[in-house]
């Protein structure tokens, strides 16, 4: 399966072995595995800031907002005004589109001033560079929300924020579906020319945890939690990587606040973590019968079931995407980013999907369907068992 750039964020990994992966790692220092949202919780920043929000509805979003204000910094949301319309009732909210071109447009930031903007919503080079000539003269720093998909490919191990990055012929083209990753990179390079040296571009992997709607995260809780066979990817050796949301707002808004500049890749967690330990570490959080049947990547190819989509989260250790679960963050973890463990984001993901509307939890965005994974199954066992009589 050719992953789709626009699969990795949003909204696109602990020790070999279970240590991390179990979640025991949760008093680690500043910048170590299991580290609280990079600062002690209720901690003020010395600093009370300013912040603009575009966007800041949706997913990462309320995490950034919640995380700013527990830092004592005062909010402001800019957006249509159509999406989780109710949140944040004691947040100033100023409503426009990021498109100059539609509406009122960006009016209601003329005139304003902010020490800082967070950019969640930028995906055109055009708009994002309205947005950022617009403030420029007003604001003293710019985030921008990007993604891994800003690479030229992903079948390098190892990728640091100097690789090279995806390009398109057209750059004049809006489609972002089809060029996501070059697109964003031209979002990076727009913000930069406007406010030249204070720009901090976030690159994050996948972005996963409560609130997330892909489902391409919360589709091994919620299946692990119906026990039984349960079909997993590969030999449980391919490395994945993923950030809860929560941690990267943590890692943003401080960012913000130190005046971080240039690209940083931010996913995780701090040392490698193999698909078999997170679902290991997953079943034994979750308490549940669920058995993990491992199939090979030549039989799940011979049975039409793509990673990612059908795997979510995976992707097997060779071919043309080997290194989306090894991107290098080494620069991120030097400025504090740090990881909450693992097997708490899984308890959260499916505590927050159970309580989300019947009709939410009746049928995932990600995964395979009950039906298929049954199908699936079978198929392993004819051919296992097969292949086990005639070895004895």
């Amino acid at each position: 399966m050719k992953l789709s750039r626009r699969d990795v964020i949003q909204g696109a990994a602990v020790t070999v072995g279970s240590l991390w992966a179990m979640g025991c790692a949760t008093t680690g220092a500043a910048g170590e595995p299991g580290a609280q949202g990079q600062e002690a919780v209720g901690a003020k920043a010395g600093k009370p800031l300013s912040i603009l929000i575009l966007g800041g509805t949706k997913f990462l979003g309320p995490a950034l907002v919640e995380y700013a204000q527990s830092r004592g910094h005062t909010v402001t949301l800019f957006n249509r005004g159509k999406t989780n319309p109710g949140l944040f009732p004691g947040v100033e909210k100023l409503q426009g589109d990021r498109d100059p071109t539609k509406a009122e447009g960006l009016k209601a930031l003329e005139g304003r001033k902010w020490d800082a903007v967070v950019d969640t919503s930028g995906y055109v080079p055009r708009i994002v560079k309205a947005s950022a000539e617009l403030l420029a003269p007003h604001v003293g720093h710019y985030t921008f929300i990007s993604s891994i998909s800003v690479y030229k490919d992903l079948t390098t191990p190892g990728i640091t924020e100097s690789y090279p990055l995806a390009q398109v012929e057209d750059p004049t083209t809006e489609d972002v579906n089809k060029y996501y990753g070059a697109l964003k990179a031209l979002c990076e390079q727009a913000a930069e020319a406007a406010m030249p040296g204070r720009v901090f571009n976030v690159r994050p992997g996948l972005i996963i945890g409560p609130d997330d709607p892909t489902d391409r995260f919360t589709y091994w809780p919620v299946r692990l939690s119906r026990g039984g066979e349960v079909l997993a990817p590969g030999d449980g050796q391919d490395p994945v990587q993923f950030i809860d949301a929560r941690d990267l707002a943590a890692w943003t808004i401080l960012g913000v606040e130190r005046h971080l500049t240039g690209a940083y890749n931010a996913t995780g967690p701090t040392r490698p973590l193999l698909m078999r330990d997170f679902l290991e570490a997953s079943q034994k959080t979750l308490g549940t019968d669920a058995r993990l049947v491992w199939a090979d990547t030549a039989f799940l190819a011979k049975h039409k079931v793509e990673h990612w989509g059908d795997m979510p989260a995976w992707a097997p250790r060779v071919g043309e995407d080997a290194g989306l679960g090894r991107i290098g963050v080494a620069k991120a973890l030097a400025q504090g980013l740090t990881f909450r463990p693992i097997t708490d984001t899984v308890r959260d993901t499916l505590a927050w999907f159970k309580a989300e509307p019947p009709e939410r939890q009746a049928k995932l965005k990600a995964g395979l369907s009950p039906e298929r994974e049954k199908e699936v199954l079978a198929a392993w066992h004819q051919e296992h068992d097969k292949g086990n009589a005639h070895s004895g």
